[in-house]
């Protein structure tokens, strides 16, 4: 029984830090935002965490398209990373192609901005051809 309450508390540890993480991603600095995205791809890349995240999949993906969006670099980098195991967790089912399907056009357009960084449009390659791989329902 003990076991059980110590394993209980430690997952809803994780997903307080989870929870902070993600709105951390909403916070003014760029700093904080890329500590955030650093602290999300170590969690998702270490435990599954589905059940978390399929709640929580669209404030993530709005979250994650904030930083595609506006952020530069490093952030765009981290974020495509996220997107990708994002999409890892989420499977080949309607969830995973939901977040797929929008983050796509971002995720080209990173891609396809020459200004972009290098690392920023290799990680959004990267995220495109996984995801696409994963959760694209047109074979096209």
């Amino acid at each position: 029984g003990s076991e059980a309450t110590s394993e209980q508390g430690q997952e809803e540890e994780v997903e307080d830090r989870l929870k902070e993480h993600m709105d951390n991603l909403l916070d003014k600095s760029a700093k904080a935002r890329q500590a955030a995205l650093q602290s999300l791809r170590l969690a998702l890349s270490s435990r599954t965490l589905s059940e978390f995240l399929l709640e929580r999949r669209l404030t993530l993906t709005d979250s994650l398209e904030k930083c595609l969006k506006k952020g530069k670099g490093e952030e765009q980098a981290l974020a495509g990373t996220v997107v990708t195991l994002l999409c890892l967790q989420m499977g080949s089912g309607p969830e995973g192609e939901e977040v797929f399907r929008s983050l796509k056009p971002l995720l080209v357009s990173v891609l396809t901005d020459s200004t972009a960084s290098p690392s920023a449009r290799q990680s959004c390659a990267t995220a495109l051809g996984m995801c696409c791989y994963i959760a694209a329902a047109d074979l096209e």
